[in-house]
């Protein structure tokens, strides 16, 4: 089982050049709980992930883990205790597979230390958690793009660490990839207590796999809790500006956003004609 880890961000302002990402942001997180990070293109959803992994430096404020500041921990030993899968991760040309997951295991290596059976043991179980076995001998960089994130995830399960955070985990997986993944990090959570924050764009999967939602607006916190206290019409409104119905997902009994659009939008029922709207029925227009 991993440790719980207090990890919080306080007063946090960061950007790139002259601009501001993240403005003045408070944020707790759970530990040994599942977080998702949702908001708009542009609202600052990785940058703020950068920053808790010590990538990017703050202009302002601090991220803390078990009340160290990260951006002073020796990065070794900040990366036993918290591991990043970054949005497109870039490996070395040529390595295979097997090399590739293995370097999950060096912040747990001494200098000049031989590989363990611990070592081996944990690429073994990150291997076949992600599917990815039978792709050991392959060069990362001939794998499709489904098979390359699969095994990026397999090198971040082979770290073992107490926190992990994935921005956009799900990336050019198809939907049965999807949920095998979030089906995997679930397991992982529950089976050894990894506190896990992700950046996901798919609201439903968020509020399906996750026991908080974090959504961002313009660089700001704009709402934090249970998907079902965050995930409100409101809120999408507000935060990704577009008009929507939240009902209960009949399968996990969570919130389950249907958006309006200018297309699919069903008209006030007191002004439809119901005979148009047989299955069949052609629309004719009117003649003017």
């Amino acid at each position: 089982m991993t440790r719980d880890r207090d990890l919080l961000v306080e007063n946090l302002t960061l950007g790139y050049h002259e601009g501001v990402v993240i403005d003045s942001l408070d944020l707790v997180v759970p530990p040994g709980r599942i977080t998702a990070i949702v908001g708009a293109n542009a609202s600052g959803k990785s940058t703020l992930l950068r920053s808790m992994s010590r990538l990017l430096t703050p202009r302002g404020g601090q991220v803390l883990l078990d009340g160290k500041a990260v951006h002073g921990m020796p990065p070794k030993e900040l990366a036993r205790i918290l591991g990043l899968l970054p949005q497109s991760p870039v490996a070395p040309e040529g390595i295979t597979v097997a090399d590739l997951v293995g370097r999950g295991r060096h912040p747990h290596q001494r200098l000049m230390a031989r590989w363990s059976r611990a070592d081996e043991e944990a690429v073994a179980e990150a291997l076949v958690a992600t599917d990815t076995v039978e792709l050991v001998e392959r060069p990362v960089d001939e794998l499709s793009g489904g098979q390359r994130q699969r095994v990026w995830i397999a090198m971040a399960l082979a770290q073992r660490t107490d926190i992990l955070l994935l921005d956009e985990p799900t990336t050019f997986l198809d939907v049965s990839h999807q949920v095998e993944v979030l089906d995997l990090l679930t397991d992982l959570n529950r089976e050894r207590g990894t506190t896990i924050v992700m950046v996901l764009h798919d609201l439903n999967l968020a509020a399906r796999y996750c026991e908080q939602l974090v959504a961002l607006a313009g660089g700001r916190l704009y709402t934090a809790g249970p998907p079902a206290d965050v995930l409100t019409p409101e809120m999408v409104r507000s935060v990704f500006g577009l008009r929507s119905e939240v009902i209960v997902d009949p399968i996990s009994a969570k919130p389950l956003v249907l958006p309006r659009g200018r297309y699919h939008d069903v008209p006030d029922i007191d002004s439809r004609d119901p005979v148009a709207d047989l299955p069949g029925r052609r629309h004719v227009p009117s003649s003017a």
